[in-house]
């Protein structure tokens, strides 16, 4: 099982902007794509964060929905362009970058 994770930085006063961004991207992908990402924020420790999660049976179907949203048109435009990202949020990797340092294996 592969789990991948992306964690975005959030600007005091933006969390509500952010978790719509973050639900947003959600939708998009399990529309465009089937695959399920679960949009979280912490309960204790720094607050202003967000985090997309999504669990994947193998490498080779993480990396074929990885290659499909990397070249989707409208989401890496959308990201690039920042059409969708409320002002104050700051991903700790550009969102549209290749994401394999942010999968980790799972052994089942």
């Amino acid at each position: 099982m592969i789990f991948f994770s992306r964690t975005a930085s959030i600007a005091p006063g933006k969390a509500s902007d952010a978790i719509a961004f973050g639900h947003l991207i959600a939708k998009y992908i399990k529309e465009t794509y089937g695959t399920h990402l679960e949009v979280l924020v912490p309960i204790g420790g720094d607050p202003n964060r967000i985090s997309w999660h999504a669990r994947y049976e193998s490498v080779a179907e993480w990396d074929a929905v990885t290659t499909k949203l990397l070249t989707d048109k409208l989401y890496v435009t959308s990201i690039e362009a920042k059409q969708h990202i409320p002002p104050g949020i700051r991903a700790r990797r550009p969102l549209a970058e290749p994401l394999t340092a942010a999968v980790h294996l799972i052994s089942a």
